[in-house]
């Protein structure tokens, strides 16, 4: 993946604003443990992965203009469940976030399991949305996924989110410095904002090219 490439509430997350999935029902399938749950009808799928509080929710919610479809989790780094969103011609997985301060040491493994087995398993899987926080340098939890994704082979797209946060200045700044944390070219990353919508359509247009791919 690249930046260049019917559920819960109907109501758009920013008036006036499209969506770039909003055209395309979506439906909250369910949370599921095992990561080789069979989808049925087998579709291509799209996976989101990031760190709690990565703001991955948020994301998904502006991608689909719907308020509400994906819930923040009352009790961040609890579930231990990837989260599937049906639409027309693909599925959106919302997997567990990672680098919950607070997780037991079984907590931990029941992510790093359910992570493995999903990006190794899957054979539709068609391309990650892996989410960074702009403001943040990645963090060893953040370091190992980056680890796990390049194993696995899996086409992948950096997002950084909160771009909002920052003043136009620090977040040129902090995408040179996430860039040569990760050794990417800046114009790898796609900066995000689910408030303002920035860099949402690009991430719809890279989802397609990757269901179509």
């Amino acid at each position: 993946m690249s930046p260049n490439g019917r559920g819960r509430s109907a109501k758009p997350d920013r008036p006036g604003q499209a969506a770039p999935l909003a055209d395309r029902s979506a439906t909250f399938i369910g949370s599921f443990p095992d990561p080789a749950t069979p989808l049925d009808p087998a579709l291509p799928e799209i996976a989101v992965l990031g760190r709690s509080n990565v703001g991955k929710s948020s994301l998904l919610n502006a991608l689909l203009g719907r308020r509400g479809m994906a819930r923040v989790s009352a009790t961040p780094g609890k579930t231990q469940l990837m989260n599937v969103f049906r639409l027309p011609d693909f599925y959106l997985v919302d997997l567990p976030g990672y680098g919950w301060a607070r997780a037991s040491a079984t907590a931990r493994r029941g992510f790093r399991q359910l992570l493995e087995g999903y990006l190794t398993g899957r054979p539709r899987l068609a391309g990650v949305i892996w989410l960074l926080d702009i403001r943040h340098p990645p963090s060893s939890d953040d370091l190992a996924a980056r680890e796990l994704l390049a194993q696995t082979g899996r086409p992948c797209l950096t997002v950084l989110t909160k771009g909002d946060k920052l003043p136009r200045m620090r977040r040129a700044l902090a995408l040179q410095a996430r860039a040569e944390e990760l050794d990417l070219p800046p114009d790898d990353l796609l900066v995000t904002s689910s408030r303002t919508g920035e860099g949402i359509a690009e991430l719809g247009e890279s989802i397609r090219a990757a269901i179509a791919g």
